[in-house]
């Protein structure tokens, strides 16, 4: 079968990522370097890759970038990314058998059989098909797309109650594959992308972010979690990626929308230039908390 070209079906996230950059890409690139589109020989980091949606909008509207690198702690997402890049039809071909077979249930036998295929992602007794496939269903299946994991590291979001979900996506996942060819993928600490620094480097973190309130702590998105001295780290890290000469932009929670008073990415970024843009979010677990609150985005002005 031909392989689509990128022109003719736009590469973009092949799962659904709460806190997904789509609706802000726009913001994403007032803040990045004005002469990023006429430079040769860029490479693009992203340490913190998530759904990949500001990954598969850069590498198309920046033809002239030559190389990424994606990173993720995450290593069910990572085994995805890479299985999309190098066997993709055999990725399809499970995605369509697993289609096939949970379409037509009822809604019981749905609830039982996304049961089913969650033990068997937890068991970690599965090839790499297997687990990018079984990732990809419970993501189009489960509650809200959310990914939340417990103690133990086992995914443990319940069953959505989706009428038609695309489980097998086969046009965008044939362009992501394209495009994953120029793609490094790490899997680790952010830190581990820092010998990728210097003048000819464009980064962009989107990390775990702060929690505005208690609750929305609730999606731990690791086992092990993201906290205030890992937001310090990651602070860290970013003054010493702007010192090795990389531009960057950086994006996080913003919360003075519950205290006007937290100056926590104020101090912690006051180096930089810190922009407050509006987007959709779940600000707790109760659905009647979404609403259109503000998210900060840092960047430097380094012209590369």
């Amino acid at each position: 079968m031909r392989m689509r070209s990128i022109k003719e079906t736009s590469a973009k996230p092949f799962i659904k990522w709460v806190g997904g950059k789509t609706q802000l890409l726009g913001e994403v690139k007032r803040v990045l370097p004005s002469d990023l589109g006429t430079k040769k020989g860029l490479t693009y980091v992203e340490p913190f890759v998530g759904g990949g949606a500001v990954l598969f909008w850069i590498l198309q509207e920046y033809p002239n970038i030559e190389k990424a690198v994606i990173n993720d702690i995450n290593s069910e997402l990572i085994c995805t990314y890479r299985v999309i890049k190098s066997n993709v039809e055999s990725l399809i071909q499970e995605l369509s058998r697993l289609q096939s077979e949970y379409i037509p249930l009822s809604a019981d036998d749905r609830k039982d059989y996304f049961i089913d295929k969650r033990a068997l992602f937890n068991s970690r007794n599965t090839t790499d098909i297997e687990t990018a496939a079984l990732f990809i269903f419970l993501n189009r299946t489960c509650f809200n797309g959310l990914y939340r994991v417990n103690s133990k590291g086992d995914f443990n979001v319940p069953h959505g109650k989706y009428p038609n979900p695309k489980i097998c996506d086969a046009e965008t996942l044939r362009a992501d594959s394209e495009l994953l060819q120029k793609v490094e993928i790490l899997c680790g600490d952010f830190s581990e992308t820092e010998k990728f620094a210097g003048p000819k480097t464009v980064f962009y973190f989107d990390p775990p972010y702060k929690p505005l309130t208690e609750t929305a702590a609730f999606t731990s998105y690791a086992k092990d979690g993201f906290n205030d001295d890992d937001q310090r780290r990651l602070g860290r890290f970013i003054d010493g990626v702007a010192a090795a000469g990389s531009a960057f932009v950086a994006s996080n929670s913003d919360p003075k929308n519950v205290n006007p008073e937290e100056n926590f990415f104020d101090k912690l970024y006051h180096k930089f230039t810190i922009k407050r843009v509006y987007a959709a979010r779940m600000i707790n677990s109760n659905p009647n908390g979404r609403g259109c609150i503000s998210e900060i985005m840092i960047s430097n002005a380094v012209n590369i």
